[in-house]
C-alpha cells in the first residue's frame, strides 16, 4: 500500500516510487531464485541485486524528497535496463516478471531523471 499522505510525492513521484519497490521485490525474488540455476546465472543474479539496491535508495530519496533523486533516478534507470535486458534472456518464470518490472521502474525513472 502506497503512503498518499506524503506531502511532496505527485502522481508520478508516487508512480516512482512504487515502480521501484516493484522492482526491487522482483529482483530479489530473482537473484534468489537463479541462485539455484548455475553459475550461467552469475551475471543476472549480480544485476538484479544491483537493481534491488539502486530501487530501494531510490525510493527512499524520492520520499524524502531529496535534492540528489534526480540523478539517482538515471542511475537506477540505467541498471534497471541492463537487468531487463539480461532476464528477458531467460526463459524462467521470475526471470520475465524482473524484467517486466524492471522496464516499469527504468521507464518511470527516467521521466524523474529529466526533471
Amino acid at each position: 500500500m502506497a503512503l498518499q499522505q506524503i506531502d511532496h510525492a505527485d502522481s508520478e513521484i508516487q508512480n516512482c516510487i512504487d515502480n521501484c519497490l516493484e522492482a526491487a521485490q522482483a529482483c530479489e525474488w530473482c537473484a534468489d531464485a537463479c541462485a539455484g540455476e548455475g553459475e550461467e546465472m552469475a551475471e543476472c543474479i549480480r544485476l538484479c541485486r544491483d537493481v534491488a539496491d539502486l530501487a530501494t535508495l531510490h525510493a527512499r530519496f524520492m520520499a524524502r524528497d531529496s535534492d540528489y533523486h534526480a540523478d539517482l533516478a538515471a542511475v537506477c534507470a540505467d541498471a534497471c535496463e541492463a537487468c531487463a535486458e539480461e532476464c528477458a534472456q531467460h526463459d524462467h518464470e521470475h526471470c520475465q516478471v524482473c524484467a517486466d518490472a524492471c522496464e516499469a521502474c527504468a521507464e518511470s525513472c527516467r521521466e524523474m531523471a529529466a526533471h
